[in-house]
Parts: structure tokens; C-alpha cells; sequence
């Protein structure tokens, strides 16, 4: 899909170029919200795309990178056949923290040609992820807007472990 295609299928579109806080939607949704303070800058142009959009690229072959932590991704996470979770920020005790390994655990198993979408749990987490991924020279990451639970109520392919049951609990 050429970059033309991709700018028609384009959501929203988002510039960070001030620090700023990191809401988590699905805490916020029922009741609780959590603000995450971001320390630096984010120059990096950052693509939002549908979760439709999203859809087709990965049907294309590009790679979904999930940054959902590890216990997310057991729960139930995109279907699709390049997929890799390597959390952005993990749970402490303090709240969430920003993994510092992150760029590494990607490079790792991608290279800054790949086409990625990158997807959480609502869509936040994964947009400050394709900002850093693109500020470190990946040349094409997407953030799928509105995440996993906007795949879920699409009612797009799921993978779930065995013996799991997707129910509300789960989301």
C-alpha cells in the first residue's frame, strides 16, 4: 500500500512538540484515570490510523506491535501474522513506568524499514511508542487509534490463550 493509500485511509493526524501527560482511556472509562508525566519532547509526526485502516495494513503484511503490557497480551490481543508485544510501559509500584529498553527490544526484532502498526489497550500508549519509534529513525509507524478495545468492538479476529474466555472482565 503506497504512502498515498495510507494517507487516505488516515484517521487523525497528531504533532507532540511540548512535554505532556499520558491519560489511559480504559482506566478513565470506568470511573479512574491515571495521568503518566512524559519528561521530554516529542518532535516525531505521528500517524493516526482507524482500526479498519489498521485492519487492511496488517492484512498487507505489515507488523502489529503491540505495547500492551505482557498481562494485557495474555488476555487476548490482534490477529494478526507479524506480531510482536514488547511493552512500553510496565506496572510498578509507583504506577506505570516507561520501559527503558523499549527501542532496543524493537530493534531487535524489527528493522526501521518495516511497515508497524502499533497498537495498546485504547490507543495512548502506543501513540507516545510510534513517536519514540520514529524519533529513533523506524521510517514507518502507525498508531492504531482507539487500540484494542476498538478492535474488540469491531469485532475483528482476536487470539486468545487456551482456556481463556474473552468477557468484559478481559478488556
Amino acid at each position: 500500500m503506497g504512502s498515498l493509500d495510507k494517507r487516505l485511509l488516515l484517521f487523525s493526524h497528531w504533532t507532540y512538540k511540548s512535554p505532556s501527560f499520558l491519560l489511559d482511556y480504559s482506566a478513565f472509562s470506568h470511573g479512574l484515570f491515571f495521568l503518566f508525566p512524559i519528561n521530554y519532547s516529542l518532535e516525531a509526526e505521528v500517524v493516526t490510523v482507524d482500526v479498519k485502516a489498521a485492519k487492511v495494513f496488517l492484512e498487507s503484511g505489515y507488523v502489529y506491535l503491540d505495547v500492551r503490557t505482557v498481562e494485557e497480551f495474555k488476555k487476548g490481543h490482534v490477529h494478526a501474522e507479524k506480531i510482536f508485544n514488547i511493552p512500553y510501559m510496565f506496572n510498578a509500584p509507583e504506577g506505570r513506568v516507561k520501559n527503558p529498553k523499549f527501542l532496543n527490544e524493537v530493534s531487535a526484532v524489527c528493522k526501521e524499514e518495516d511497515h508497524l502498526v502499533v497498537g495498546c489497550q485504547s490507543g495512548v500508549r502506543s501513540l507516545y511508542a510510534a513517536a519514540d519509534l520514529l524519533s529513533a529513525g523506524f521510517k514507518d509507524a502507525s498508531n492504531m487509534g482507539g487500540g484494542y478495545l476498538a478492535w474488540v468492538q469491531n469485532e475483528f479476529p482476536l487470539k486468545v490463550e487456551e482456556g481463556k474466555k474473552l468477557n468484559s472482565d478481559l478488556l
